[in-house]
């Protein structure tokens, strides 16, 4: 295992201000309060006017978790079903999604499902009990306005839910040590020696800060600092740095329980946090290393007493079989000490989304057809996760092919899809369409199959459509529809027939004996084809 970026950062660095946050979302999903505050000051919000789709329960259990745990939203239909939170492009936040079975369904069975985040899949959700609440925490930078949170159906008849998200926004300058292409994926956040979890308002971006549980002999210390100033750009709460652990003689290391579970050797990033926690006399030494599989890795660690100082561990993997260690040096008369820790994997590139055009032209349908603003997210991603009405390519930066809207009861005009240049297929039969066919349609360069059947489209065909032999134009069932515009005249009473280009139109012409006629030689054709 190579290590080919490991720094000390010193108190030596600027103060870096603590911007107020753009974002802090706490949604209580399933809720039916309109708001609350928590016992953290924290206000929470109900999830009723933030989704469509879903229905909200109550957890078997509701008396012995907290309130944001005692419900959740469950989805039953769709393939993916999302939440989207406002939130500022290329800014920084913390995200965090709750998950609390509680057997609400009765079937003390817990479901399992994946998670996604702005189209990037994240992790496949498990439950080992009723009881166990499971949270997925995630720091990136946000590429659109808008971050979507969604749970996809992986299993039959294993249904997803949802029970709290919460979004804060970070610093722009903090983490800056990864990539902003990559997304630090939370493993641990421990306040060693501390008794309690540690979070806002004590930690301003609510990151939360879990005591060290293991039974592993080490020893609590408690700073008698007046205070520990933090000049460190990634911002560690003073609270997280009042505390310590240390081993028992000067001679033992101290094992670092970094909890990661990866059998194969994964990318990681690691922060550690020391801060002295009295004030040495002239014959006490506190100094040591740290250690990955019992080779040294820095310099010698000295503790500063008041301020704090940290480590970090970036461009490096490991598994589970890697050790990391604190080990005094041979000057040192004191044992090796630790206030804080946060251990994070590295994911893999993040997604920048579908065409950004094509969302576009998708929002502005949605826009225009209210039932379609049910489906939020990603239209395209992940694969094959993509919303149930549309198709698209298997780009990095996918398009939409084909639209897929028949018997969805849209009505009025047909919408102008000129902005969607990649679609091969549009369906739209069995709606309430009206007026005419769009000529821009026709300039669709990729367009295959048009359906339009079934409707109540009026007027001609645009020559640009009819006349496309590489197109599979259905028109039949509008019965005031003609094939062109001399057979809109009154005095034609022709039906639909090939093109002059040998495109094939199917078309009902509007007089009653001749519709009749029709519709039993387009079946007769039809089944014979």
């Amino acid at each position: 295992m190579a290590i080919t970026s490991l720094s000390l950062l010193f108190l030596l660095l600027a103060l870096t201000p603590l911007s107020q946050s753009a974002v802090f979302v706490s949604i209580d999903c399933g809720s039916s309060s309109d708001s609350y505050i928590d016992e953290n000051t924290i206000k929470w919000i109900g999830d009723k006017n933030l989704i469509q789709n879903g229905e909200s329960h109550v957890v078997k259990d509701s008396n012995a978790v907290s309130k944001v745990m005692s419900t959740l939203r469950a989805f039953t239909t769709r393939k993916k079903n999302c939440y989207s939170i406002e939130a500022e492009k290329g800014g920084q936040v913390l995200l965090r999604v709750s998950f609390h079975y509680g057997n609400y369904d009765g079937k003390s069975s817990p479901p399992s499902f994946d998670l996604h985040a702005d189209g990037n899949y994240w992790a496949t959700v498990k439950f080992s009990s009723n009881d166990e609440v499971a949270r997925y925490e995630s720091i990136y930078v946000v590429k659109g306005d808008h971050i979507s949170v969604c749970v996809a159906q992986i299993h039959p008849n294993q249904f997803p839910f949802i029970s709290a998200i919460e979004v804060r926004s970070l610093d722009s300058n903090m983490y800056g040590h990864v990539d902003s292409n990559y997304a630090l994926l939370v493993r641990l956040t421990v306040a060693y020696g501390s008794n309690t979890y540690i979070r806002y308002p004590y930690d301003p971006y609510d990151r939360k800060w879990g005591p060290e549980i293991s039974d592993n002999g080490l020893i609590r210390l408690t700073s008698d600092a007046p205070m520990v100033q933090v000049n460190l750009t990634d911002n560690p709460p003073e609270a997280v740095l009042r505390h310590a652990v240390t081993t028992s003689r000067t001679s033992d290391p101290l094992i670092l329980d970094t909890q990661i579970t990866s059998s194969v050797d994964a990318p990681i990033y690691i922060n550690m946090y020391f801060s002295e926690v009295t004030q040495l006399d002239s014959n006490q030494m506190r100094s040591f290393v740290f250690t990955i599989d019992g080779e040294v890795a820095s310099k010698p660690i000295i503790p500063p007493y008041g301020d704090v100082l940290q480590l970090y561990l970036t461009n490096t993997t490991a598994s589970e079989n890697t050790t990391f260690a604190l080990v005094a040096t041979k000057n040192s008369t004191l044992p090796p000490l630790i206030n804080a820790m946060e251990v994070f994997y590295v994911s893999g590139p993040l997604t920048d989304g579908t065409y950004s055009k094509d969302v576009e032209a998708l929002a502005s349908l949605q826009e225009k057809y209210s039932l379609l603003q049910e489906w939020t997210g990603d239209p395209c991603l992940p694969s094959p996760f993509t919303w149930d009405w549309v198709n698209c390519s298997s780009e990095d930066t996918p398009r939409v092919t084909a639209l897929y809207l028949d018997g969805f009861s849209l009505s009025g005009s047909i919408p102008d899809f000129s902005s969607l240049d990649a679609l091969q297929t549009i369906d739209l039969h069995n709606n309430s369409l009206t007026g005419s066919i769009p000529e821009s349609l026709g300039n669709l360069p990729n367009l295959k199959e048009l359906n339009l059947a079934d409707n109540k489209l009026n007027g001609s065909i645009p020559t640009s459509l009819s006349k496309n032999s590489n197109l599979n134009l259905d028109v039949s069932g509008n019965p005031v529809l003609c094939s062109s515009s001399k057979l809109c005249t009154p005095k034609n009473k022709r039906t639909g027939s090939k093109s002059s280009s040998g495109s094939s139109v199917k078309t009902k012409s509007d007089k009653l004996p001749i519709i009749l006629g029709v519709i039993v030689s387009s079946f007769f054709v039809f089944f014979l084809n």
